[in-house]
């Protein structure tokens, strides 16, 4: 070998090593990260749920960025010598020797900015009781009407929902889980609409609507009933909906939703907790179901052992004990999923401009 054709190849060699590592890190980095947020985001608004329980303060924590930076250094070294007598036959060296080395160095140097939720804006938003509209929107998008009132609504036109938590303890008015069960056959039936509509100031306000202009005998027997829950007047196929308690004109709704604190106190008295716990003062006194008198499954079944769980779909360690919702239970998962909706619907904590991270080049 010649050296020049040694130096090429030598070359060759190390710029194999210098081709761009970015574009073929971006699918398995968006999915991992992807996962790692979402799974993170699972577990701490689980527990959060479970803090509240225990009269402990809810702390969040919002991943702001992630950078992935990746680097790739190459070292070449070669070297080249000849044989200082010559062939006398041919004229040319008798044998040319070399060596050559590459070496390379791979570095992942992620950066992940959190920002923590906090500050009045914050707290005043987690306690703000939730719009209707952001409700209403969460049926419109196929949660069972049963299920959403149970955890967003307080009352709707002077009917209450239960309430579990200790200082404001009450059953649920019997017609409030009719009135759920009436809209979730209705939403089936596809007689059951929301809509926002726009005034001239530009402020936006919802409806909800009752279509079609003549419905199956069934069906009309359906919206009769839910007029009457609510009593509403009249047989007008659409009905603005508010915010506000007790009972309401009979053209209009009146819903009194819950904050994302509410819900979450409400919903951390489903999970089950050491009874040593609640008689030692440590935890609130809970409750098995979210409608004791229909002695249904609870809204939101919360486990917890001393062991981690086999198969979660989301745990937390808390106080040394697991608490977790099984990956089995497909009820459970739902609801924790709209809980999860609703924090992101109702725009819970107020976001400062995140920090300018300078990452460098080399």
């Amino acid at each position: 070998m010649s050296r020049h054709s040694f130096l090429v190849a030598a070359l060759a060699i190390a710029c194999a090593g210098c081709s761009s590592i970015g574009p073929s890190t971006v699918p398995r980095d968006r999915g991992d990260y992807g996962a790692a947020i979402g799974d993170s985001w699972k577990q701490q608004t689980l527990l959060n749920i479970v803090k509240l329980r225990y009269a402990d303060f809810p702390v969040f924590l919002e991943v702001g960025q992630v950078i992935a930076g990746y680097q790739v250094q190459t070292t070449l070294s070669a070297g080249v010598t000849a044989q200082n007598y010559i062939n006398t036959a041919v004229g040319v060296p008798t044998a040319v020797a070399g060596t050559a080395g590459v070496s390379g160095t791979y570095i992942d140097r992620p950066t992940v900015v959190y920002a923590p939720l906090t500050g009045t804006d914050f707290i005043k938003k987690l306690m703000s009781p939730i719009p209707p509209s952001a409700v209403l929107f969460l049926l419109q998008s196929g949660y069972s009407a049963h299920v959403v009132m149970q955890i967003a609504v307080d009352s709707i036109n002077g009917v209450a929902n239960e309430s579990r938590r200790p200082a404001m303890k009450r059953p649920a008015d019997p017609q409030f889980a009719r009135l759920g069960q009436l809209l979730y056959e209705l939403q089936l039936s596809n007689a059951f609409h929301i809509r926002i509509e726009r005034g001239k100031d530009s402020a936006e306000s919802a409806v909800v609507a009752f279509p079609p202009a003549t419905p199956s005998p069934e069906v009309a027997a359906k919206i009769a009933e839910v007029r009457s829950i609510l009593h509403l007047s009249g047989q007008a196929r659409s009905y603005p909906v508010y915010y506000g308690g007790g009972p309401s004109k009979g053209g209009e709704i009146s819903m009194t939703t819950r904050s994302m604190l509410q819900i979450m106190l409400e919903l951390g008295l489903l999970a089950q907790v050491p009874e040593a716990d609640v008689a030692a003062g440590r935890a609130a006194p809970g409750t098995s179901s979210a409608q004791p008198s229909e002695g249904g499954p609870p809204l939101l079944n919360i486990l917890s052992g001393t062991t981690p769980p086999a198969d979660a779909h989301v745990a937390v360690l808390y106080k040394g004990r697991w608490f977790w919702i099984a990956d089995t239970d497909f009820r459970s998962k739902s609801i924790f999923g709209a809980v999860m909706l609703l924090f992101s619907i109702s725009d819970v904590g107020a976001r400062s401009a995140p920090p300018v991270v300078t990452v460098p080049a080399n």
